[in-house]
């Protein structure tokens, strides 16, 4: 799990939510778990199963299984599934068995964590298969759970879909306040240039048609054509076939199911929602102990 960088982290400070000041993971006495503490004996060893209660994407399996770890070493967490897969109500995900203290504390912040992350995934899908026969890209934004931006993201690539910037470092985006700070968006596009060099990625957002006809001449990566109604996306999509037909455009704002489709239809190359991450159902899925 190298590649989240944040995951220790996270996952410590939710299982703290739920422990003692005197607990210390990961160990073999768990006193902080009251209820656990009193029902069972020291060393009863359990074995559980992961199911699911609904049809969706899977995503976090090794979220959980490294949730599993920092609680006891001694826990085996033993997927079925593979993240990404498409699952059925009461499919089987997982086998869990080790120390039964140890695994009824780690229970529900496993169950928080791939929770979100399959709603995500499951969201995701959704919209891609709403797009099927089309040519659109759906995107994520940077409306992401704090602390869980990688997470987040993973998960919408687990569903089809693919990652917009990850973070402010990675991508230059110019957005309405910059252009109000800076007077134009001419300027704001020579500033970034000149701050970090002419083959910076650059996404530029404009609202209106005026605003697509000082971008285009610009020759950014992609321009973003903001809370647009389908008629102005397509006003949009015609005068950059016309002008610059080497330019991709992305169409965000008021993204919803029932109208990506309609969106993607106009003729833009990419959507973008922050529904994928900020809106997600919780996937319903149990820990069954047999």
């Amino acid at each position: 799990m190298t590649e989240f960088r944040n995951l220790s982290t996270l996952i410590q400070l939710a299982l703290l939510e739920d422990l003692s000041a005197t607990d210390s993971l990961p160990t073999p006495v768990i006193r902080g778990d009251i209820t656990a503490w009193a029902t069972l004996d020291r060393e009863q060893i359990l074995h559980g199963v992961l199911i699911a209660k609904q049809h969706g994407v899977i995503a976090g399996l090794p979220v959980m299984a490294e949730v599993f770890r920092q609680v006891d070493e001694r826990i085996s967490f033993t997927p079925i599934a593979k993240d990404g897969d498409i699952v059925e109500n009461r499919q089987v995900l997982a086998e869990v068995d080790g120390p039964g203290i140890s695994i009824l504390v780690a229970e529900r912040t496993a169950l928080n964590f791939i929770g979100r992350l399959s709603g995500i995934a499951s969201m995701t899908r959704q919209f891609m298969n709403a797009l099927v026969g089309t040519q659109t890209v759906m995107l994520d934004t940077r409306k992401t759970l704090p602390g869980f931006r990688e997470l987040d993201k993973y998960a919408v690539r687990m569903g089809g879909g693919r990652n917009h910037r990850m973070a402010l470092y990675d991508q230059a985006m110019i957005k309405d306040n910059h252009i109000a700070a800076v007077g134009s968006i001419t300027l704001a596009v020579e500033r970034v240039r000149a701050e970090n060099g002419v083959d910076v990625p650059i996404i530029l957002e404009v609202t209106h048609l005026d605003q697509l006809r000082e971008a285009l001449p610009l020759g950014v990566t992609r321009i973003l054509l903001d809370n647009m109604n389908l008629e102005t996306l397509r006003e949009c999509v015609n005068l950059r076939n016309i002008l610059h037909p080497e330019i991709p455009l992305e169409a965000s704002g008021n993204v919803r199911l029932d109208t990506v489709r309609p969106i993607a239809e106009t003729g833009v190359e990419y959507i973008s929602s922050g529904a994928l991450t900020h809106s997600p159902k919780v996937f319903d899925m149990s820990l069954e102990i047999e």
